[in-house]
């Protein structure tokens, strides 16, 4: 039977589409890809040889979410472990909202993705014996996650693929470039995308905004972390492929499911932007959590103790928190001793050094923060969504893996898998750049003023444990402020104002989502629905139309579970 819908409240006025100048120049690939971390730069790589492929990134091609990941990449290569309990893990983590096809893809296709990874340069720690260094995180019950250099990760994994990526001819990177909205395909988005208009900020014969005719789109524009006061992500995190996608029309799947970290670096009830995580693998390690009175509190919790699934720990540690008063708990790391420290951990342990805490000899202040967008822009196996010639992977794509709950270190498996499928369904297709139509909506403009009060509101009602009183809440603020900060006639577009439009465009997203699923599922608690219900095991799709947002039940695929 499917869910009833609750009747949505006002929502906020979001752009159409973002007010620039007009393009002043133009181009014309084969492949543009929006992103420039794991996903964007396997994407590329893969497709450097269907022709003219343009890589284009916020910031510098080495800055974006992948370098920050530490724990590591998961995928089968112990003898003992098998493809079989890496899907039931990652089955049993998404709390029944993985689609089982995706999950097979993944697993399956993973070591060959990682091989591959590795004949790129990526260098992963190793034994004396020259064999891969395999450890656990929270919902694993099996050693199979790689690191590098201890707990740098992402930092080597992006490395390896920016140096390919440099070294390869036939790919060019416009850095420094937000990628303001998609172009309709001659018929407009109903006959599919056509490229992107975007705006590089700096000097140079392409300075400004600019338009880009591709056969294919390929966003790779990683997480929406910026929404939150207090976030892992890094600060270019504002969700801008999201927010393109929908302005577009393309539906986004399962955004109500925020994982929050259980683990970040406490750094005081004033604490804002990017925090420091504090590795799941620590615990992996042996590391266990403290409440305030300095009690273990995850083994009466959950049958792998301080191992369990993220978004277990986290409303524990939320719980031991409420019940004491207190707005952290302790990852007590003592017994792992300061070498182990240096060596296995050595960004954590430069974390906490510069915080005056030394995690051999005291335990570490924690407590939850955003950290990874389990929906995402909803797509299929291949990668492509449901306007031709856009694609989605990574962090911004929602490919049914994650569920409701990611399973530790299965993001950057996502993103070179996904990144694969793609180039390969492009070397099918043989997409070439087509004429492009005029977008005609009205333009509109948010004022950056609008970012602080609404990462105060997300923060304050739609966290991890959320009701209808306190999503409606946000709503009201969110559409009070966006009516106050809507930029009058004298505004100047620039950076600041193209991130506030697409960080209210998707908190309006998650909100819409997060108001219809009266149930608590994975990363989405209700306190007014606290119970898991089975008429809610399906995605959830929004979509903006010309009547509004859209929200719209979907059922699993069939297919078999493990």
């Amino acid at each position: 039977m499917a869910p009833t819908l609750p009747e949505l409240p006002e929502l906020p006025d979001v752009p159409a589409r973002l007010a620039s100048d007009g393009p002043g120049w133009h181009r014309e690939v084969d492949v543009v890809v929006v992103g420039s971390g794991v996903a964007g730069l396997t994407v590329a790589l893969e497709s450097a040889d269907l022709g003219r492929v343009l890589v284009v990134t916020k910031d510098v091609l080495a800055t974006g979410s992948t370098p920050w990941a530490q724990g590591g990449i998961a995928f089968v290569h112990d003898r003992g472990d098998s493809v079989a309990q890496h899907v039931r893990d990652t089955l049993i983590a998404g709390a029944g909202l993985c689609e089982p096809a995706a999950v097979e893809v993944l697993v399956s296709e993973g070591p060959d993705a990682v091989a591959e990874l590795i004949e790129r340069g990526a260098r992963f720690d190793r034994d004396l014996a020259g064999d891969l260094l395999l450890t656990r995180e929270g919902g694993h019950r099996h050693n199979r996650i790689a690191h590098a250099g201890g707990d740098a990760t992402g930092a080597e994994i992006e490395r390896a693929l920016v140096a390919a990526v440099r070294a390869d001819p036939r790919i060019e990177v416009i850095e420094h470039a937000l990628v303001l909205d998609l172009l309709p395909a001659a018929g407009g988005f109903a006959a599919g995308v056509g490229g992107v208009v975007l705006h590089v900020m700096g000097a140079g014969s392409r300075a400004g905004t600019g338009a880009v005719s591709a056969g294919a789109v390929v966003l790779a524009t990683g997480g929406i972390g910026q929404i939150y006061a207090a976030s892992t992500n890094p600060p270019v995190s504002t969700g801008d492929g999201v927010a393109a996608a929908l302005r577009a029309g393309a539906a986004v799947r399962d955004v109500e499911f925020i994982q929050f970290h259980p683990t970040v670096l406490y750094l005081g009830p004033d604490a804002r932007g990017q925090l420091p995580l504090v590795s799941e693998a620590v615990r992996g390690e042996g590391a266990r959590l403290l409440n305030a009175a300095g009690e273990a509190f995850m083994a009466d919790r959950h049958e792998l103790a301080d191992l369990a699934p993220r978004d277990v720990v986290a409303r524990a540690v939320m719980a031991e928190m409420t019940a004491a008063g207190t707005d952290h708990v302790f990852l007590d790391g003592r017994m792992l001793g300061e070498e182990t420290w240096r060596v296995r951990f050595p960004t954590i342990w430069q974390s906490c050094r510069r915080q005056g805490i030394n995690p051999a000899t005291d335990p570490i202040p924690v407590a939850p923060a955003s950290h990874y967008f389990c929906g995402g822009i909803a797509v299929d196996l291949d990668g492509a969504t449901g306007l031709a010639n856009l694609y989605a992977c990574g962090e911004v794509a929602g490919t049914g893996v994650h569920g409701a709950n990611r399973l530790a270190s299965n993001s950057l498996l996502e993103g070179l898998v996904f990144a694969r499928r793609i180039a390969a369904a492009l070397r099918r297709a043989g997409a070439a750049p087509a004429p492009t139509a005029e977008d005609g909506r009205a333009p509109g403009l948010v004022d950056r003023s609008l970012v602080a009060p609404l990462q105060q509101a997300m923060s304050r009602w739609a966290g991890p444990l959320r009701d209808a009183d306190g999503l409606t809440a946000c709503v009201v603020a969110l559409r009070t402020a966006a009516a106050q900060h809507h930029a009058g006639p004298g505004a100047v577009p620039g950076l600041e104002a193209w991130e506030a439009g697409n960080l209210l465009t998707v908190a309006t997203a998650i909100l819409t989502a997060a108001h219809a699923r009266l149930e608590s599922r994975g990363a989405h608690g209700r306190r007014d629905h606290p119970a898991t219900d089975e008429r809610w095991r399906q995605h959830l799709l929004v979509d903006r139309t010309a009547e509004g947002w859209r929200r719209t039940p979907q059922p699993l695929l069939p297919g078999p579970v493990r």
